[in-house]
């Protein structure tokens, strides 16, 4: 069974900064693109970041300048530090890893549960 496991949500004020972890635990034989995206409420889930294995990264617009994403290939981990948040950072923010389980399979698109970000004004 696998399982990505996220931590590091929470309450801070406006300027604050946070630091989102989510790992992959379960059999598997690699891990390519990992992620994160958001969602508010009454709003579509959308694209913060992700990272390829090779290192390519890829940021929304409006993050930019203030998120960095990073993966430790070694822990199947990815980390999200967010600094300078904003009121509008305001969200769920859920880890996403396209796992391949064995070596000869497709990669197959896996979700976290999800952790609540909040930023205050």
């Amino acid at each position: 069974q696998v399982q990505l496991v996220e931590s590091g949500g929470g309450l801070v004020q406006a300027g604050g900064s946070l630091r989102l972890s989510c790992a992959v635990s379960g059999s598997i034989f690699s891990i390519d693109a990992m992620g994160w995206y958001r969602q508010a409420p009454g709003k579509q889930r959308e694209l913060v970041a992700t990272m390829i294995r090779g290192g390519s990264t890829t940021y929304a617009d409006s993050v930019k300048g203030r998120f960095t994403i990073s993966r430790d290939n070694a822990k199947n981990t990815v980390y999200l530090q967010m600094n300078s948040l904003k009121p509008e950072d305001t969200a769920s923010y859920y880890c996403n890893a396209d796992i391949r389980r064995e070596r000869y399979y497709a990669a197959t698109s896996y979700w976290g549960q999800g952790t609540q970000v909040t930023v205050s004004s």
